[in-house]
């Protein structure tokens, strides 16, 4: 059974460990880190730590396959002109390599899309690397489609 939930301060850790992994084994984000600002252990607690001292920001979604931490993603909420209400902005999608191809990260988006319709978000926005085919064939089955535009970013 697959359960998703928020990051609250008893999951935390949950969400660190995940998020280590990712941050530290991911081929795609390792690739554009150096433009993202891609810092390190202290950087991501103080990330986490804003998620739970600033809700209104956003959150850390998990999923738990029995009982133990398999995904997580991060939400931060924006205000779109184009649909003229609150957009989330998705980041980190991750499901651990034993928990792939088994429904986890299908079942995370699902569970968030429907988080974020009970809070009226009206759209979901990602980014996903050129290269990474897998997250794209990912994506497009959970109804994302393909914008014709190109990610900046500038670290400040």
């Amino acid at each position: 059974m697959i359960e998703c939930r928020k990051m609250n301060r008893e999951s935390s850790e949950d969400a660190f460990s995940l998020l280590r992994s990712f941050l530290s084994e991911d081929e795609y984000y390792l690739d554009s880190s150096a433009v993202y600002g891609g810092g390190g252990e202290p950087e991501l607690r103080r990330a986490l730590d804003l998620f739970l001292r600033s809700p209104e920001l956003g959150f850390v979604w998990l999923a738990y396959f029995e009982g133990e931490p398999v995904g997580v993603c991060m939400v931060c909420f924006a205000i779109s002109t184009s649909v003229g209400g609150i957009v989330a902005k998705l980041d980190d999608v991750f499901v651990i390599g034993s928990k792939q191809s088994q429904g986890i990260g299908s079942a995370l988006l699902q569970d968030l899309k429907q988080e974020l319709l009970d809070r009226g978000v009206l759209r979901i926005d990602t980014s996903v690397h050129l290269q990474n085919e897998r997250a794209k064939r990912f994506y497009h089955q959970q109804g994302f489609r393909q914008l014709d535009e190109e990610k900046l970013a500038c670290v400040l």
